[in-house]
């Protein structure tokens, strides 16, 4: 009887204890769920896509670029570039693919420099299909920010957001263009802060495991606010496409970029004048410190302020204005956000003593210069056009009055519309062309903002095209 009762207890206990498991495990279950449910972005996707653009950069190739285009590159090697290979078709631009997206109502937009690099033309593609000509502004390799301008107002612009309450572990949200699927959405963490890269100094890159590919590059990188935190730029692959690492330009960073090429065309950059590098486990032992920190100084400019402020190689930057630096980049993210002609205070480490320096930062040497602007008194050299006159011979044989097109920049307006080489131009709108002296007159006369019928012979036969004079 006893034994029975204690196994009829025994097993109620056990009854109990599964059931209060079951609720413990259930419990987990729900709360490992409701962990791996990925934060819904749908709202803001909608929200924010308006304000996103797809980019095409038309690029002219120069002819030793065609010849590589044209002769592969097993040849090459054993012939060089004098081979030529009949009848082949050698493509005289290409078309490079990004994103960018509106910072201001006024139709100014944010890219990468590495997206618009030597394009003859930049194009946009809107989400409603419109496509709308741009002007780069500026564009600044070493921190690959480009500034484009595009006429109209009224866009919808996005908001920019706090890098420093950025924290790593939280959720971002990318939208571009990639392998032009235009809007593709994709979503991850923030994984590290101001990270460089192949000694790359210039910017402290976000890293995520945001998905991005080729076409990505110039797009946005959001919060969960809907705030642009960064510009996607670059993925670290072995392979050409996403493996995991995706890097983002800091919005601040971008900015100050942006404001430098919006209102004087160039970038300036604090320069203090010194090679740096981590300290390690090793040379934080050697200069008997308690744990790795600070930025080693592994060769100091001449004539830098570095020098004239009297630090050395070998010399350790413990502090940057009274705040302590762990590692190398943060000494540059410091020096990135300092204005020119400013006077810090360096904290260093020389002969296992600390000394205290000040350094007027002063412009770098290799800023990016102005961008140059053809000049509008000019209308020839925007059209990119050489023309002749036809002799009395071609006037009599072929019955035409005109000039021919001796030779065209593919990067011209005239070869954007459509003009070639050899084809004779006889009337520009209502104006009869027979003299160099009639072309110059007929396209200075002309809105330069205008689209007008240009009348041609090409090969015997009359073609009317239509003329941009605008970009």
């Amino acid at each position: 009887m006893l034994k029975k009762l204690l196994f009829n207890n025994g097993l109620s206990f056990m009854k109990k204890l599964n059931h209060a498991l079951g609720i413990m495990t259930f419990a987990v279950t729900t709360m490992t769920a409701q962990a791996a449910i990925p934060v819904d972005f749908s709202n803001l996707v909608e929200q924010v896509s308006p304000a996103v653009v797809s980019v095409s950069a038309t690029k002219s190739l120069s002819q030793q670029e065609m010849m590589q285009e044209q002769v592969p590159e097993l040849l090459r090697r054993f012939f060089g570039n004098q081979i030529i290979i009949p009848q082949q078709q050698i493509p005289r631009e290409q078309n490079a693919y990004g994103s960018a997206f509106f910072i201001s109502s006024d139709g100014y937009l944010l890219t990468n420099h590495h997206v618009i690099k030597d394009a003859s033309k930049v194009t946009i593609t809107l989400n409603d299909r419109r496509e709308l000509d741009a002007d780069v502004v500026g564009s600044d390799e070493r921190t690959d920010v480009a500034l484009l301008k595009v006429k109209g107002d009224r866009f919808p612009a996005l908001k920019t957001g706090d890098v420093d309450q950025l924290k790593v572990g939280q959720p971002v949200l990318a939208i571009g263009s990639p392998f032009g699927f235009d809007y593709s959405a994709s979503a991850g963490i923030v994984s590290a802060k101001s990270r460089t890269m192949f000694n790359e100094t210039s910017v402290p890159f976000i890293q995520t495991d945001v998905a991005l590919n080729p076409g990505n590059s110039g797009g946005p990188l959001f919060n969960e606010k809907g705030e642009v935190v960064g510009v996607n730029s670059r993925i670290f692959s072995g392979t050409g496409g996403y493996m995991g690492l995706s890097f983002s330009i800091p919005i601040d960073v971008a900015m100050d970029v942006v404001n430098q090429l919006r209102t004087t065309g160039k970038v300036s950059r604090p320069y203090l004048g010194v090679m740096l590098q981590d300290v390690d486990r090793n040379l934080a032992e050697a200069y008997r410190l308690d744990k790795p920190e600070g930025a080693l100084i592994t060769q100091v400019a001449p004539n830098s302020p570095a020098q004239k402020a009297g630090l050395k190689a070998g010399d350790i930057i413990l502090s940057y204005n009274g705040r302590n630096l762990v590692r190398t980049s943060d000494l540059i993210n410091l020096i990135n956000r300092t204005q020119i002609n400013q006077k810090i205070n360096l904290t260093i480490l020389r002969n296992q003593r600390r000394q205290e320096l000040a350094v007027t930062l002063v412009s770098s040497p290799d800023e990016t210069p102005p961008a140059k602007k053809e000049s509008a008194d000019n209308p020839s050299s925007k059209l990119g056009i050489a023309l002749r006159e036809l002799n009395a011979q071609e006037k009599a044989r072929y019955k035409l009055q005109g000039v021919v097109v001796q030779n065209l920049s593919y990067a011209g307006l005239a070869a954007r519309s459509g003009i070639q080489q050899y084809d004779v131009i006889t009337q520009i709108a209502d104006k009869q062309i027979k003299s160099l002296a009639d072309f110059k007159q007929a396209i200075e006369s002309i809105d330069k903002k205008a689209v007008v019928p240009v009348y041609i012979v090409r090969q015997g036969q009359p073609t009317i095209l239509g003329l941009r004079l605008d970009n």
